[in-house]
């Protein structure tokens, strides 16, 4: 009868690993600046510094060194073995003019977004494997002696 009961004891501690693992796990990436924050800017008035100080830098800007600002908010669900999905994601651009004053403050949404596939270009090396003695002896049968003394 001990046997029986450890193996049901047992066998409910997996079920409720297994209930416990099949929950959403939520990751939060980034930092928008709250509305009230914005509301303080003023387009064409408040310049880079302003901008510095009253919300803080970017962690992004654009190419620039005097790029415009952009402040980028994710959030993450993961389920289970399935992969990541965002299922939340604002963007707010600060645009600064020439003599560096606020040119516009722009809010995006992921609604807002356009998906862009990325693909991964990889050169295949071909010294991966090959130790620096076979990569120097191979290369002696690749040498046209009439090129050496031009």
């Amino acid at each position: 009868m001990g046997i029986r009961n450890r193996l049901a004891s047992a066998l409910a501690v997996v079920c409720l690993m297994v209930l416990g693992a099949c929950q959403s796990q939520y990751q939060n990436h980034g930092y928008v600046p709250p509305a009230r924050d914005l509301n303080k800017l003023n387009v064409g008035v408040d310049t880079r510094a302003t901008v510095d100080e009253v919300i803080g830098a970017p962690s992004a800007s654009g190419l620039l060194s005097d790029g415009d600002y952009y402040y980028v908010k994710s959030r993450m669900r993961s389920y289970g073995m399935r992969a990541p999905e965002v299922i939340e994601r604002q963007v707010v651009a600060i645009s600064f003019n020439e003599n560096d004053t606020i040119r516009n403050i722009e809010s995006f949404g992921l609604e807002d977004g356009n998906v862009v596939p990325l693909t991964r270009r990889v050169t295949d090396s071909s010294v991966m494997g090959n130790g620096l003695l076979r990569q120097i002896f191979g290369n002696f049968g690749n040498i046209d002696p009439s090129q050496l003394f031009n």
